[in-house]
């Protein structure tokens, strides 16, 4: 009898059919996130569980997949997962790292650019008609030349993001659990600093940092009162990181500038403020979303269940996996 693998929601053919090929495999199908009950249900009948960041996978879930040996997300975080009861009962967790770097940052650009030359607003304005001819004061942006860029985590997709901001002109200073050693800072032209000075400087902050009880908040309302006025905040990473309702609040008061956000601090929920605010762009979380990091994120996902179920050590083991 083949093994059985349940997928919490449809990927690119590119892994399903790696995992067809080898095994029985179901998927929920349906278009919204997976219900508890469903997913108990699935979990009750593997022995592999490809899900994604928004299925939280607790003790509750792994208790009722009593043949689970592996659970390989979909994403690079897996704060979504209990990974002290998975260790407790011998099941492994994987993630997919470093495929969705070049995509996040190519993002987390693109979002600085809308920003900085109010784009949408520009695109709002013209399909309503009001464009009557060139005007010397018609919708005046930022220049990114010159202007500084705060990383804040400077993992994979952070020092890409530094990378493609030399093209731009601007300078990068970053802050990190630990610094980066000499030779890449020099190749980035980044400089380390504490993240209280990063506020300070920062024309631009860039949030890549994982989401850990340390990061949970870690952009609250102490936080926007140190950032330099008139700054812009880009949020690629993980919504709870960011106080919305501090947020807001450094919005309306004029302390930041404008803010970009891909992720959601109670996600899918938006807070209502952000959605009628002319200089907030919103984007429904597709830091990820080319077709060539969704397809191999898929890959990398039925790489580690084909390893664990064929009795392999997967490749991407979350570093949990390995302690003691």
């Amino acid at each position: 009898m083949k093994p059985t693998v349940f997928i919490t929601r449809t990927l690119p053919e590119s892994g399903l059919k790696l995992l067809r090929d080898r095994f029985s495999v179901s998927v929920f199908e349906k278009p919204e996130p997976i219900d508890r009950q469903t997913l108990r249900q699935g979990v009750s009948r593997a022995d592999a569980l490809v899900c994604l960041l928004s299925d939280r996978i607790d003790a509750d879930i792994l208790d009722h997949g009593r043949r689970l040996r592996i659970v390989a997300n979909y994403a690079v975080g897996y704060n979504n997962i209990d990974i002290a009861a998975a260790r407790e009962r011998n099941i492994m967790v994987t993630n997919t790292p470093g495929v969705l770097t070049n995509a996040t940052a190519e993002l987390a650009f693109a979002l600085i650019i809308t920003l900085t030359r109010r784009i949408l607003t520009a695109d709002r304005f013209t399909r309503r008609g009001q464009f009557i001819g060139w005007d010397p004061l018609l919708l005046l942006g930022d220049e990114l030349a010159g202007r500084t860029l705060g990383i804040v985590g400077m993992g994979r997709i952070g020092r890409s993001l530094a990378e493609k901001s030399r093209a731009f002109g601007m300078s990068v200073v970053y802050h990190n659990r630990r610094p980066l050693n000499k030779e890449t800072e020099t190749r980035l032209a980044a400089s380390y600093c504490s993240f209280d000075e990063l506020l300070g400087r920062a024309d631009i902050i860039s949030i890549h940092a994982p989401l850990t009880a340390e990061t949970r908040h870690l952009f609250n309302r102490a936080t926007f009162e140190k950032i330099k006025p008139g700054a812009c905040l880009i949020n690629t990473a993980r919504g709870e990181i960011v106080d919305e309702a501090a947020l807001v609040e450094a919005l309306l008061s004029g302390r930041l500038k404008g803010a970009g956000l891909d992720v959601y601090e109670r996600e899918p929920a938006i807070t209502n403020a952000l959605m009628s605010m002319d200089n907030v762009v919103l984007l429904p979380h597709i830091g990820s979303a080319t077709v060539e990091t969704r397809s191999n994120m898929a890959v990398m996902a039925a790489e580690n269940v084909i390893a664990a179920l064929e009795g392999r050590k997967p490749k991407n083991l979350v570093p949990e996996m390995a302690l003691p």
